[in-house]
């Protein structure tokens, strides 16, 4: 229902918090119920070079056809630092790898000559998901991609325009809740509908802002909640949104009928 692939362990969501056991566990679920219907990207990343390249070498990826792998946060490597570590991750990685770039949590930012020298030397690094907000940055990737390097937006707010711009896809947030409606506005801009897409973009571009005010997964747990798709828990130091946001998404469900688009 307008979903192309599941991203599984995705870095918005509270996957820091859980256990290697509990994360094997959700990964053993998902390719369950899933039950080869849509493609698996695997959330895989880190700031240890050497665990994630341990990880990729030695964990079963069976039933998952990509992994996804965040810069390195925290440490903050510089371009070059930033370059080895994705290298050695391709080089290790059994399957086709996704960049991440997303400076607001991770404190470094990839830049775009560095992700084409990744997409141009790495043959299995085939797309980048790209959360930076950087529309400069994000079309010189584009438009200086070697062919089958792809960009992903990481980004609700902007995929629309990304979409315009050469972006093929995008990994959500809103997704989740709406898979069905942000999916018709991803097609729609694929296949040149621009129109049609521009106007599901405004129907959900409140839900974008409610979603981040009070961070994630925080925000999509509660929407979640209220579309009885999930219960309003998170785990430390993650909290619930605030009750006033919970009203406004209230409101928002309530208000958003997608018949009507």
């Amino acid at each position: 229902a307008g979903v192309d692939f599941i991203c599984v362990l995705g870095t918005t969501a509270e996957t820091p918090c859980l256990t290697c056991d509990e994360k094997r566990q959700i990964v053993e679920v998902v390719k369950r119920v899933n039950d080869g219907r849509l493609p698996l990207l695997l959330g895989a990343g880190g700031n240890c070079t050497a665990q994630v390249v341990d990880f990729l070498s030695n964990e079963p990826l069976d039933g998952i056809d990509g992994v996804l792998i965040v810069a390195p946060y925290y440490n903050k490597p510089t371009q070059e630092g930033l370059y080895r570590h994705f290298k050695a991750v391709a080089e290790a990685s059994p399957l086709p790898v996704v960049l991440y770039n997303v400076p607001g949590r991770t404190g470094v930012n990839i830049s775009a000559q560095t992700t084409l020298r990744i997409a141009r030397e790495c043959a299995n690094v085939v797309a980048i998901k790209e959360a930076s907000g950087i529309i400069s940055q994000i079309d010189e990737i584009i438009e200086g991609a070697p062919d089958g390097f792809e960009i992903l937006s990481g980004d609700d707010a902007i995929t629309f325009e990304l979409l315009t711009i050469g972006a093929v896809g995008v990994i959500s947030v809103v997704g989740n809740a709406y898979p069905s409606e942000f999916g018709s506005m991803v097609h729609h801009a694929l296949s040149g509908d621009f129109n049609s897409a521009l106007q599901m973009h405004r129907r959900l571009s409140k839900a974008y802002g409610l979603l981040s005010v009070d961070g994630n997964p925080a925000g999509i747990k509660a929407l979640l909640s209220i579309k009885k798709m999930s219960q309003n828990v998170l785990r430390l130091p993650i909290v619930p949104v605030r009750q006033e946001i919970y009203e406004k998404m209230e409101r928002f469900v309530e208000n958003f009928h997608p018949e009507k688009a």
